[in-house]
């Protein structure tokens, strides 16, 4: 069972940053092995939405939202994905998800971090 612990969340003020970390604890299980990393949020009766992701060979894909203010990387040794964040909007307020996506051949296995709140706030 792959477990993702996240890290980073917090309170800050609109203009901040902040940097969102998460961990997998294994980057194969089974045959299978990380292909796909990222974020996603949920705000207070909204859905879930993507925020960015980053594939194994560095391709990134990011909400027109957050462009140009969020930067998804990944440590591949450390099997962990960052999202740093800057000039933070009130509206980025929500509960961000860490995901992480384990691949063989066709088939894929899918999981989440428990979620870390960030709060934008004046």
């Amino acid at each position: 069972q792959v477990q993702l612990v996240e890290s980073g969340g917090g309170l800050v003020q609109p203009g901040e940053s902040l940097r969102l970390s998460c961990a997998a604890s294994a980057a194969s299980v089974s045959g299978f092995s990380i292909n796909v990393q990222g974020w996603y949020r949920q705000a207070p009766g909204k859905e879930r939405e993507l925020v960015a992701t980053i594939t194994r060979g560095g391709s990134t894909n990011y909400a027109d939202s957050v462009k140009g203010r969020f930067t998804i990387s990944r440590d591949n040794v450390k099997n962990t994905v960052y999202l740093q964040m800057n000039s933070l909007k009130l509206e980025d307020t929500a509960v961000y998800y860490c995901y992480t996506k384990f691949v063989a051949s066709i088939l894929y296995n899918e999981y989440w971090g428990q979620g870390t709140q960030v709060t934008v706030s004046s």
